[in-house]
């Protein structure tokens, strides 16, 4: 079998056809069974929600919303609808509390796994934290569920690590690219040989393209997915026929949005925003959970034969929250702003120093130049931000597609 199961290789139409037969109940759930999404969609009527359209129309819970939501409701912030389910409960820093699923196959990790070239019985080194954090669970889980045995070594001991991997005939990592790069020249400087490692899955950090080549003049095939702690697998890389890779696939449990950062608003395809994620995990259901991390969507489908949609994978962060003249500037803020003004298609806060080193607000504006709007415009920044700001009008190709809404171009050297 050359994929995880069947829903990997369904028509794009099937697909939609079946998550959004699905989706009213997901909303239901959550509404129902958790005090959180039940205040928060007090007036939605699940049965309405059966697209993409209708899903974009509700408030998207951040995740930088957890810290005060679990701080007001403990320990989970009113997000939990069935504790029965729940088999731990781990914690990444904030601190915010992340529950786990007593089922395998919770993370949903397998599918990333199968497509980086795991196979039953591969011996697993899993080098992602088991202590405090959800990371070395989350892919433990998905090695479970893929039917490989697990060495838990978690991080650091490097020496140790090099003796189990070479001891134990261990064929696949899992954890950051950067440790096991460490753990490669340490064998070469102990002078252990590692033969059976073959292949990698790699995450929580960026994965760049020098290290995965030097991964492949090792012998070592290497492939890298996007997990949270929240959410689990989100989308994972899956290799062609010539083994090019060409962004990340969306997990098969879980629906995927790109939206103006600070915002709800789903952005045109291909263009960065922010990724927000609803889940199909009855234990922890999120509905619009917004990450905070940045991407955009891939046009096309992957020459590996899954089907499902591709997005660029991880780009940054989206909050760009920045202090001007001793007070924080939200993204959220400038969005209120261009909401006013359908003009505006577009809009870039810049922070920048004028000669004097003194703070200067500039609101780029994607609209044909209009002195009167300006105006209008500039007196919403001041009411908005309690700041005073230049508009300026360029064309909407002036401003980079990269997601930013807020900009910090000043310059301390």
């Amino acid at each position: 079998m050359d994929h995880f199961d069947h829903l990997e290789t369904r028509p794009q139409a099937q697909r939609e056809e079946e998550d959004f037969a699905a989706l009213p109940g997901l909303i239901a759930l959550a509404k129902g069974g958790t005090a959180h999404f039940g205040r928060l969609l007090a007036d939605v009527d699940p049965d309405t929600v059966t697209d993409m359209a209708a899903l974009a129309k509700l408030p998207v819970t951040r995740k930088s919303d957890l810290i005060r939501l679990q701080a007001d409701e403990p320990p989970l912030g009113g997000l939990v609808s069935d504790w029965g389910g729940i088999g731990r409960i781990l914690q990444s820093p904030g601190p915010i509390n992340d529950p786990e699923g007593a089922r395998v196959g919770y993370w949903r990790l397998g599918r990333a796994l199968f497509a980086a070239g795991f196979r039953r019985g591969d011996m697993v080194q899993n080098c992602f934290s088991y202590h405090f954090t959800p990371g070395g669970w989350i892919f433990d889980d998905g090695c479970r569920a893929l039917g490989c045995p697990v060495f838990p070594a978690g991080v650091g001991n490097t020496e140790q690590q090099v003796h189990a991997m070479a001891g134990l005939g261990v064929v696949g990592y899992v954890g950051t690219p950067s440790f096991l790069r460490i753990i490669l020249e340490k064998a070469a400087e102990m002078g252990v040989v590692v033969p059976k490692l073959a292949k990698g899955l790699v995450s929580g950090e960026a994965f760049l393209p020098p290290q995965r080549a030097a991964f492949r003049d090792a012998g070592i095939h290497v492939h890298q997915c996007y997990a949270t702690a929240d959410l689990g697998l989100i989308a994972y890389e899956s290799p062609g026929p010539d083994g090019a890779v060409e962004g990340m696939i969306v997990d098969e449990g879980v629906l995927v949005e790109i939206v103006r950062p600070g915002t709800g608003d789903p952005v045109p395809p291909g263009e960065v925003g922010e990724v927000v994620v609803t889940t199909f995990t009855p234990e922890y259901p999120l509905i619009r959970f917004a990450t905070g991390d940045l991407s955009a969507v891939l046009p096309g489908e992957s020459p590996c034969g899954r089907t499902n949609m591709r997005i660029k994978g991880w780009m940054g962060r989206a909050d760009q929250t920045t202090k001007v003249k001793g007070m924080f500037v939200h993204p959220e803020q400038v969005a209120e702003v261009l909401k006013r003004f359908p003009a505006v298609t577009k809009g870039r806060l810049v922070v920048s120093h004028d000669a004097h080193s003194n703070d200067v607000m500039t609101l780029r504006c994607a609209c044909a130049p209009d002195d009167a709007l300006a105006g209008k415009i500039g007196e919403a920044v001041q009411a908005v931000t309690k700041l005073k700001g230049v508009i300026e009008f360029v064309d909407e190709g002036a401003l980079p597609n990269d997601g930013k809404v807020i900009e910090d171009a000043r310059k301390y050297d």
